[in-house]
Parts: C-alpha cells; structure tokens; sequence
C-alpha cells in the first residue's frame, strides 16, 4: 500500500473533511483529523464508518483492509496537538472567508513555515485566504470533490504569492493519493470544473424555462449523451474527434443563442423562495422521499465505485 512521506492533517469532519481523511487512508497514508468537539469528531467517524461499509458491500476493500483503514485516521480535539506535527494540511472548515483568515492565521502561530496550508475551498480566491498570514506563499487550494473519496479530480489552485514548492509538494501528495490533480495556474472565480458546471447548469435551466423539455429529459439528454462521452474524452477531445471545422460551424450559430442569464432563472429562484432545497429537505426539482433519496444516492456511489475501481484496476 502506497504512502506518503508528508504527515497529513485534515482539518474539519464535515462532508469533505472525513471523506478526504478516507481518501488518504484509502491509500495507505495515515491521517489526523480535528474535530471542533466530541460531537463533531463522532460525526466525522460515523460518516466514515457509512462509507467503510459501502466500500465493502462492493468489494473495493474486505474486513482487513476497513481495520487497516481506521487504523490509519486519528482524530483529535485539540488544534494544537493535532497539527504539532504535521507538514501538509487540508483545511475543511464552512465557506467562509473570515473563518478561512482567521483559521490560516492561527495556524502560523502553532506551525513552521515548511508547512503547507491547502484549503479545501469551492471558490475562494487562495490570495484572499492567505491575506493575514506571514508566508502567503506556502498557501494553496486543493479542490476535492464530493464524495472526496470516490471523486479523483482535485483542482490545484496557486495564488498571487504561491511558491513552486508548494505547488510541487500539492501535486506530489495528491498522486500518492491516487488521485488526479490539475493545477490551475491562475486564480478565476469557481476555478475550472465549477465554471463548466455551472455553464450547463444555466443552459438547463434555459431550456427548461423556454418549453423546450421537461426537467426529467433535460436531465436525461445529459446522462445518456455528453454525459457518457465524457468520461473518456473532454470537451476539447471531444471537438478535435468531431472535427473543429464541424464544431466551429455550430458555435457560429448556437453561441449566439445561448443563455446569457446573470443569476438564476424563475423556476430555480421560485423554488428557493419557497424554501424548497432540494434533497436535502425533500423538495426541489425532484420530489425527494425517503426512499427516492435512497434509491438516487445507491445509484450515484455504484457508479463511482464503478470507475473508482476502473481506476484502480480492481
């Protein structure tokens, strides 16, 4: 099993803070992992243990290797004790840039300057989150995906004052996780894979709104058409095996009729209004009963796993 030879600190054991401590056990790096309280830390094992078990029910890893595992995930109350040691740390604390300043910043107090700050953020610009620390430079974003432990995909994002080590040190580390990282070499709001999606995401919402399908065959047209060939071939692949004569011809008349809408659109923004968030409490686009919520999470992790697998060559 591969490790690393940075001693790894998560920060945070909420959705992305326990998933990423997985993804580093998963791979044989031991982890330690802080939690704000009992509550919080019983969280993050709770999530943790979900997982493991899932994992098993596919045959990624038997009895042994879910031991193996927890074995290597420590979780600690104490930010003091917690990072005492370590040279690389992921923080995965609530989107807030104050919080992100101010957690940067107290850390410079308890650790020496070799170490290395990534964030976790979705967003935030990795110089403003280094704006009150003394060495910006060994400052990072290190955008992992949900679910961090099934998701390869983990945008590098350097700041104004990045060094190169730190970049090397972030990229060295998240291939020793088996994970696939792409460095974004200039700071853009949402980065790389949220600006994509996002895109999509507005153009659905268009279609939906002019008539031109239902929620359901929108959604459809994605998962049984790009939604396929991406897997294999991104949309500049896909463009040079189309043909960017055919590809050039399109965008001259569909650019111009593409939704340039700057926020969301009625029914999104309805469905906000009236409280309705989707999954998360039952009403969205979708109607999400218990056993819906189910089904649709079932579905989602054996795909993953699918590809997790693929990857792996399990």
């Amino acid at each position: 099993m591969t490790v690393t030879r940075e001693r790894l600190v998560v920060l945070g054991t909420g959705t992305m803070g326990h998933s990423i401590a997985l993804a580093a056990a998963l791979a044989g790096c031991p982890v330690n992992v802080w939690g704000t309280d009992e509550a919080d830390i019983r969280r993050g094992q709770t999530g943790i243990e979900e997982k493991l078990r899932v994992l098993q029910r596919h045959e990624v890893i038997d009895t042994q290797g879910a031991a193996d595992i927890r074995s290597r995930i420590s979780f600690d109350g104490s930010l003091e004790t917690c990072v005492s040691e370590a040279t690389f740390i992921i923080e995965a604390i609530p989107e807030i840039l104050a919080l992100k300043q101010e957690m940067f910043h107290k850390l410079e107090t308890l650790c020496g300057p070799d170490v290395v700050f990534a964030s976790n953020t979705s967003g935030l610009r990795p110089t403003a989150i280094a704006a009150l620390t003394t060495h910006p430079e060994r400052t990072v974003v290190t955008h992992f995906w949900n679910p961090a432990h099934l998701i390869p995909l983990v945008e590098v994002v350097r700041g104004e004052k990045t060094s190169d080590d730190t970049v090397r040190r972030s990229l060295e580390l998240l291939r020793t996780l088996r994970k696939k990282p792409i460095l974004v070499q200039k700071e853009t709001l949402g980065f790389i894979g949220n600006r994509l999606q996002y895109a999509l995401f507005r153009e659905a919402q268009y279609l939906l709104e002019q008539g031109v399908a239902s929620i359901e065959e929108i959604d459809d047209a994605v998962r049984y058409s790009i939604g396929r060939r991406l897997t294999v071939t991104g949309p500049f692949m896909s463009a040079d095996m189309g043909g960017l004569d055919v590809f050039d011809a399109i965008s001259a008349y569909l650019f111009p009729d593409l939704s340039t809408d700057q926020a969301s659109l009625e029914t999104m923004r309805r469905l906000v209004d009236e409280g309705k968030y989707g999954q998360k409490n039952g009403h969205g686009f979708y109607q999400w009963t218990p056993e819906f919520s189910q089904k649709m999470n079932d579905e989602r992790e054996t795909e993953l796993i699918h590809w997790l697998k693929k990857d792996w060559g399990i």
